[in-house]
């Protein structure tokens, strides 16, 4: 009986990198521990793949610009509207970008956080737009063969809390 448990829970743990040589009888082995990774490299990467992001948009360069993007990526645009998978982002995008006119955004604070395998970070962005003003982006990055793609952005306008009760009135919402 012993002998199928232990089977049991090794396979159970293979996915973790246990074998079941590691795995005793009594106690399962720990999974196994994340390959170290240089955050502070990831962090310049990571931060260099959204500038470039932010670039290519800028210059309308829609190759470029959707190089950065997973292939199952979602953008969340500032409209209750705007969720997009990747191949409807692009339709939406592929008039402004051939016509020559992208958007332009300025970085002006920027956050990164990472998993502790170094293969996912997630952040967020003050953005300055020539065209909407303050923004805030957010969304993931994933690794993926050797550099940080976009999995989500969600691009969104920042309220000051002293405007909000206005803004609620001109969109309808209830006078509490």
């Amino acid at each position: 009986m012993d002998r199928i448990l232990c089977a049991a829970v090794a396979l159970a743990l293979a996915p973790f990198g246990c074998s079941a040589a590691a795995a005793p009888s009594s106690a399962p082995c720990a999974p196994a521990s994340p390959a170290s990774f240089d955050r502070a490299s990831a962090e310049r990467e990571a931060a260099r793949a959204l500038d470039d992001l932010h670039d290519a948009a800028a210059h309308a360069d829609e190759a470029r610009y959707f190089g950065h993007f997973a292939p199952d990526a979602v953008f969340l645009g500032t409209d209750m509207t705007e969720r997009w998978d990747l191949a409807a982002f692009r339709a939406y995008a592929h008039p402004h970008f051939a016509s020559g006119h992208g958007w332009v955004y300025h970085p002006q604070r920027r956050s990164l956080a990472f998993a502790s395998d170094g293969t996912i970070a997630w952040f967020d962005e003050d953005l300055m737009g020539e065209r909407t003003g303050p923004t805030r982006g957010s969304g993931v990055l994933v690794a993926s063969g050797g550099r940080w793609l976009i999995a989500q952005y969600n691009l969104a306008f920042t309220i000051p809390n002293e405007r909000f009760d206005d803004l609620r009135k001109m969109l309808g919402g209830r006078n509490d």
